[in-house]
């Protein structure tokens, strides 16, 4: 625990001006990011005496081992900072709020040649036109199925799009109406694209004009005694009519706006959004966050806002956001939601009349969301905090274990070794901290060696992590499979690819693969970490230097905890060489052709149908495929001269020798989970791969 005094800016030392602020760790990861209208106000209020400071906030100081700002010139540049920062290093003591669910979008994808509808979820893409969010992909599917009778617009994948054109016979929904089959020529591509606009109009609440429209080609028809076309335009008015009672109007003067409600105690608060277009609900969601500090209802506002509108532009953002409690101040804020936007968006309070009321029922929401959460989670955090309590006392901790490592070795018969490792924090899973390992020191199979490795290669890391502030001193021993996937950075105050240090290790396996990672750490020099491993056969807890393993009792949360963890590490290993081994599976000798990229490669093989075949092709016959010149041409050549021919395929049922197979994709099998098998392989693969 970190004294504030230790790392507290000399007097005079911060400026009196608007700016961001990063608290940093001892490992120099950014826990905490915050922005002020004065920088030097701010930051004297976190230096008070720890007992005048919120729970919270008085854990974060003590935390942080330094305190970094960075000058703005306006409010709103120091807005946008903060936002950005947020999303960057995911602050640990910051507001976020958690979302429970990706909440599902109707989604129109007008940068196609032919727009298709269809639910998405996920990060929102360029060209396609949302509507939502939605409480349930049902609700958007049942809406769907009863507009695609008026705009029977696409809505199959590209796949079954493409079949259809090349067969030149449409899907069902082609054949019963509910789709204009554009695959097949009955529309063009202008009139579909025109069908698109006129649903998303209808989506976008843009509906008295069409149905007026509908009305008078039904009456038109009707007087020109066309009866049956007439039907069809009534069946269709009714058919629109059923879709809009399904989002009942709820302010009468067709206001576009979002509603925002906060429920929240001295711990948590929910936070409710309703999506009003037209004047009809056409989406909610909801969040959930820890109070990190002791922070007001206009700051939780502030903060939803951010990550509401933080990735929106245009029509996106409404003309209107109604709110509990403005943000202090909200010049800033709504001069951020207008930019967003491109023109003047109105943040305000509603006092009375419809709004009010419905502002009411949004807090309603936002209240039961709170208690919910808080049955879910009282439950859940009891039971966490008592298995990490167990472990503590079984494992004889100083403290509880809030960060815990675990490795397990994987193999098939000794070939594609790899290893894994797992972290789980409070409990948790944390799986952007999830690394993988190739055994690179030795070959064969040797669990014990390879866990010595892995944890000398991982803490030998740390060590050096912590020693330096630039690249990797070692850059021989940087493995780029144990790289994060989002390419973390070493100074940006991101945890760097070892630079957090867990409590505890839990090795898969007994007193041999203990002993092993023990022996690891103490070459390293490294005393503060314990060690334990979980044997499978009797979940037993070995440690290091006991004869006797610990035996937890069976109905003990911490074992359970132990045993999650342990299989998690397991699932990962096993995924991984198996990805490895389906990759070597699948391996070409064109893979060693320097510059020839995965499109020719392709091209090569599918103009010649196979290697053997290009191997004895001329270089004049290798040139004919595009996108081959001459030099590359005989680059292949050489390549293929030099590398040996594979081993001719054989049907282990038969065995008939497949000499022309080469380069064509192994037979497969599968296994009970699911993951292809390749032919000839062991069918009880229990005690061969691990």
């Amino acid at each position: 625990m970190a004294d504030p005094s230790s790392y507290r800016p000399k007097p005079g030392q911060i400026p009196d001006s608007p700016g961001v602020y990063r608290f940093r760790d001892e490992h120099r990861r950014v826990i905490y990011v915050g922005k002020a209208k004065s920088l030097r106000q701010r930051l004297a209020n976190y230096f008070q005496d720890l007992a005048s400071l919120h729970p919270r906030t008085r854990t974060m100081v003590t935390t942080a081992a330094s305190v970094e700002w960075t000058v703005v010139s306006t409010e709103v540049e120091a807005l946008q900072l903060e936002y950005s920062w947020i999303k960057e290093y995911d602050p640990r003591f910051n507001v976020k709020y958690r979302d429970d669910k990706s909440y599902p979008y109707l989604a129109v994808t007008m940068n196609e040649e032919f727009p298709r509808v269809q639910v998405m979820r996920g990060h929102k893409k360029k060209g396609v036109r949302y509507f939502g969010p939605y409480g349930h992909a049902w609700a958007i599917r049942d809406t769907v199925d009863l507009l695609l009778r008026v705009f029977p617009v696409r809505t199959c994948s590209a796949g079954v799009f493409k079949n259809a054109a090349r067969t030149g016979r449409p899907c069902l929904l082609g054949y019963i109406g509910k789709c204009s089959a554009p695959c097949v020529g009955r529309i063009s591509t202008e009139e579909h694209g025109e069908l698109a606009e006129e649903f998303c109009d209808f989506m976008a609440g843009r509906t008295g004009t069409y149905l007026r429209r509908l009305e008078k080609r039904m009456t038109e028809a009707a007087e020109e005694m066309e009866y049956e076309r007439a039907a069809r335009l009534r069946d269709d008015i009714g058919a629109l009519k059923k879709a809009m009672e399904k989002n009942a109007v709820v302010l009468a003067d067709a206001t576009d706006a979002d509603l925002i409600a906060v429920a929240e105690d001295e711990l948590e608060a929910a936070v409710q959004i309703f999506h009003v277009r037209g004047g009809r609900v056409r989406g909610q969601r909801g969040w959930v966050t820890d109070k990190v500090e002791d922070v007001t209802t206009g700051a939780l506002v502030e903060h939803a806002l951010q990550q509401l509108y933080g990735e929106e532009t245009g029509d996106a953002v409404p003309k209107e956001v109604l709110v509990p409690a403005l943000p202090e101040p909200v010049e800033p804020v709504q001069e951020w939601l207008t930019g967003r936007r491109g023109a003047n968006v109105s943040l305000r309070i509603p006092q009375r009349g419809d709004k009010k009321a419905l502002m009411e029922t949004v807090q309603r929401n936002a209240q039961q969301a709170l208690a919910l959460h808080k049955t879910k989670r009282a439950s859940d955090l009891t039971t966490r905090s008592r298995a990490l309590e167990e472990i503590a006392d079984a494992l004889d901790l100083d403290s509880a274990p809030l960060r815990i490592e675990c490795y397990d070795i994987s193999h098939l018969q000794g070939d594609d070794v790899v290893a894994s490792m797992v972290v789980f924090e409070d409990g948790l899973q944390r799986k952007s901290e999830y690394r993988r390992f190739q055994i690179k020191g030795f070959a064969g199979q040797d669990d014990v060696r390879s866990m010595h490795e892995v944890i000398t290669r991982r803490f030998r890391r740390y060590l050096a992590d912590k020693e330096r502030t630039g690249e990797w001193v070692e850059d021989s021993e940087t493995d780029p499979d144990t790289a994060p996937a989002d390419g973390f950075k070493d100074d940006d105050g991101r945890p760097r690819k070892f630079a957090y240090p867990p409590q505890l290790v839990v090795v898969d396996g007994g007193r041999p693969q203990v002993a092993a990672a023990k022996r690891a750490l103490d070459e390293l020099g490294i005393d503060d970490i314990a060690v334990c491993g979980l044997a499978k056969r009797l979940e037993e807890v070995w440690l290091p230097e006991d004869d006797d393993p610990v035996v937890l009792p069976r109905t003990s949360e911490g074992l359970y905890l132990l045993q999650r963890i342990r299989d998690e590490a397991h699932r990962f290993a096993i995924t991984y060489q198996r990805t490895k081994r389906a990759k070597r599976f699948r391996s070409s000798p064109l893979d060693d052709v320097p510059g020839l990229g995965e499109t020719r490669k392709q091209a090569l093989i599918k103009h010649f149908g196979s290697v053997k075949k290009l191997r004895s092709a001329t270089i004049e016959q290798i040139q004919e495929v595009p996108g081959i010149g001459r030099k590359t041409a005989e680059t292949i050549a050489v390549a293929l001269a030099q590398a040996a021919p594979a081993a001719p395929a054989v049907n282990t049922a038969t065995g008939e020798i497949m000499d022309d197979r080469e380069d064509e994709a192994p037979e497969t099998t599968a296994d009970a989970s699911g993951e292809p098998v390749p032919a000839g392989a062991p069918d009880d693969r229990r005690g061969q791969e691990r």
